[in-house]
């Protein structure tokens, strides 16, 4: 290309786009943007923050507002750790009672009345020793629970086995899980892409330039969110940058899937790698842009969370989103222009070569057999979604503290085998705390239906903490309804709270309800507007919008039905409604746009029916690959073995699945076809009347 053909491509192209693609600066673009995103890494690296004991937990419930009453305490930033000592075989005689009574002291147990720090069961088989440890992040928590661990694995007498469980042993086990998380998910990640993209691409070179863009976006997304959230003081924990890594990997190898599609049809048409590239970016920019926006407000609206860690992770993924686009659009395109078609190889695109359009694909055979019946395609879809989303009306949430791992830690194992020798919640009390008179407070809880004892554990600067004992199962209808009988008793004196485990379940599962209520409805009137503005029409954003709440109910009801079915859980953990929710409907809007987009485009040629046909022709293929590769990565999830990732990832992993495979391939385009013209009103992509024929209502 001459510098005038060139100059006069960057002037059709706009400065912007042909600064991208141009022959000259091409390289500069792309070397510039990769170097920037280096140093950022390199150099700022992932913002810190000191967790504080609220992170997890709903703003202004009950239980919250105890656990800030309670760390006005001296002792507040302690937190228990229960150790359990059982007999291998039979029962303690004297001896072994005075060996483990010598061992509690030397560990720092606190006193459990008159018998001292250790309490022997009833049945002579298991005796416990809460230990209090110094608090702080999970971590040091984490930190404290293995060198008490290890000391209670060293100390013990033949024939007795100690283990640690309590808050700060469940705790620690939890911290346990995200070790190394960061690199195992983003290894796993990275491996599940790059294998997907061989797959879609079928060369051994392509796939390295969109792994590799897509690879520095994520590490750059980490860095930038954690800062952003560390200078305005927003929450997050462990799961928000691994879940950040999976979104970005995920939205930013689909934006590439697209683009390089396009890009690959154009090669077909124009000799100049550099126009062909440019035209390619100017028709994938409306639709990354509409999408990564629409995707950007709904998670933004988890702003409006009660609870600051998914406050946090709102904002992280939609500065994740913003770094993908960014770099799908910019980054990407200019690195691909500086290789030939050769990159391409063994399936190098030529000039004169069809179109995906204008091919026989299996989509648009696909497309040739919704167009004959479109009816019946709407309707047995609707059928099938129907079916499948049966499990919603059986759904419930709040998983038990036993249930939130796959594998089980010696947390619970231990508070499994206290159970079966002690009262149900003797290893992790409920806690009242107050500035009322101890003793008027004691009266009021000892009065309570389920509590099964009750007595003063710390006092200072003004506050009481008082430990209860609740008679029912940990996790059961019956602890939380001593909980709610707790709160009824004290609710007229002083400033006074009820928190612990379950106190937070009850209020965790209330605050998930608060939260659904108010960010389902905007979430959905956020994509509504989005593809409104987007298609200036009526009819096709009210449908899509429709087939994207279809899809979550079917993933969310089937899911329920493998969870509870094939997996044994009671129920579904109580953030992953919402976030499965707000994943799907903004990802599902995705594959919305990327085929109506492409579909008025082809209407504006071919008519509204043959406009639909051709759209899904184009991209049946790049719409499934982008939703098998984003349903792996979500599964990706399954690498760390806490419930509620595995849960988040396979509700977003089936609907996902669910919507490139049934919905958008399937049911959108047969819509569009029965409607015609109709699907756009009240505006008109077609041609006049009188053009190509088939451009009319179906």
């Amino acid at each position: 290309m001459s510098p005038r053909t060139a100059t006069t491509a960057r002037r059709a192209t706009g400065p912007v786009v042909g600064a991208i693609t141009g022959r000259r600066t091409s390289a500069v673009v792309a070397l510039t943007g990769l170097v920037l995103a280096v140093l950022a890494i390199l150099f700022l690296g992932e913002g810190e923050r000191t967790p504080s004991s609220t992170d997890n937990v709903p703003a202004g419930l009950d239980s919250t507002l105890g656990t800030e009453l309670r760390d006005e305490l001296p002792a507040g930033d302690t937190s228990a750790a229960v150790v359990v000592l059982t007999a291998d075989e039979g029962t303690f005689d004297r001896a072994a009672v005075r060996a483990l009574t010598s061992l509690a002291d030397d560990l720092g147990a606190v006193p459990a009345g008159p018998a001292g720090p250790l309490q022997v069961a009833e049945d002579g088989t298991a005796a416990l020793a809460v230990v209090p440890l110094d608090g702080g992040s999970a971590s040091d928590t984490a930190t404290a629970v293995g060198e008490l661990r290890d000391r209670v694995d060293g100390a013990v007498p033949d024939g007795v086995t100690g283990q640690v469980t309590g808050p700060a042993a469940v705790q620690a086990d939890l911290a346990a899980v995200f070790d190394g998380a960061d690199f195992r998910l983003l290894g796993a990640t990275a491996l599940v892409v790059a294998i997907l993209l061989i797959l879609t691409y079928r060369s051994p070179v392509l796939w390295l330039v969109p792994l590799t863009v897509v690879g520095v976006a994520d590490r750059l997304a980490a860095v930038l969110s954690t800062q952003a959230m560390q200078v305005l003081g927003v929450a997050w924990d462990e799961s928000t940058v691994g879940i950040l890594s999976v979104l970005v990997f995920g939205a930013g190898t689909d934006y590439a899937l697209l683009l390089i599609s396009r890009y690959r049809d154009e090669l077909k048409v124009e000799e100049s790698r550099h126009r062909a590239m440019a035209t390619a970016v100017r028709r994938t920019a409306e639709a990354v842009v509409a999408s990564s926006v629409t995707v950007l407000l709904g998670l933004l609206t988890l702003l409006l969370s009660l609870v600051p860690t998914t406050r946090g992770l709102g904002l992280a993924c939609a500065i994740g989103i913003v770094v993908a686009a960014t770099f799908a659009l910019v980054v990407l395109p200019a690195a691909l222009v500086c290789f030939g078609r050769w990159v391409f190889w063994p399936r190098v695109p030529r000039v004169g070569q069809a179109a995906l359009a204008d091919t026989d694909t299996v989509w648009h055979r696909v497309g040739d057999r919704v167009a004959r019946r479109p009816g019946a395609f709407v309707a047995g879809t609707l059928v099938v979604l129907a079916v499948l989303a049966a499990g919603v009306l059986r759904v419930d949430t709040g998983l038990g503290t036993d249930e939130q791992f796959l594998q089980e830690p010696e947390a619970i194992s231990a508070a499994t085998r206290l159970a079966e020798s002690f009262p149900a919640g003797v290893s992790d009390p409920a806690q009242v705390l107050t500035r009322a008179p101890a003793a008027q407070v004691l009266a009021a809880v000892e009065d309570v239906p389920g509590v099964g004892a009750a007595e003063v554990a710390q006092e200072g600067a003004g506050v009481t903490q008082l430990d209860v004992v609740l008679e029912g199962e940990p996790g059961s209808d019956e602890a939380a309804a001593t909980v709610a009988g707790l709160r009824e008793a004290v609710s007229g004196l002083e400033d006074t709270h009820v928190t612990g485990t379950e106190a937070e379940a009850v209020d965790a599962k209330d605050g998930a309800a608060r939260d659904r209520w108010l960010i389902f409805p905007l979430i959905l009137v956020l994509v509504l507007g989005a593809l409104l503005l987007l298609l200036r029409s009526v009819v096709a954003p009210v449908l899509l919008v429709l087939t994207v709440v279809a899809t979550y109910a079917a993933a969310l009801g089937t899911s329920w039905w493998v969870f509870t079915g094939l997996l044994g859980f009671s129920a579904i953990d109580t953030g992953v409604p919402l976030f499965a929710f707000l994943f799907l409907v903004a990802l599902g809007v995705d594959y919305n746009i990327f085929l109506v987009t492409r579909a008025r485009e082809e209407a504006a040629t071919h008519g509204s029916r043959q406009g639909m046909l051709r759209a899904l022709a184009a991209t049946g293929g790049v719409i499934t690959s982008a939703g098998i590769l984003l349903a792996a990565v979500f599964a990706v999830l399954g690498v760390l073995p806490l419930v509620l990732l595995a849960q988040l990832g396979t509700i977003i992993g089936l609907g996902v699945l669910l919507d490139t495979l049934v919905v958008r391939t399937v049911l959108v385009p047969a819509l569009a076809v029965r409607l015609g013209d109709r699907f756009w009103w009240p505006a008109r992509p077609g041609p006049a009347t009188g053009g190509v024929p088939g451009g009319g209502a179906g």
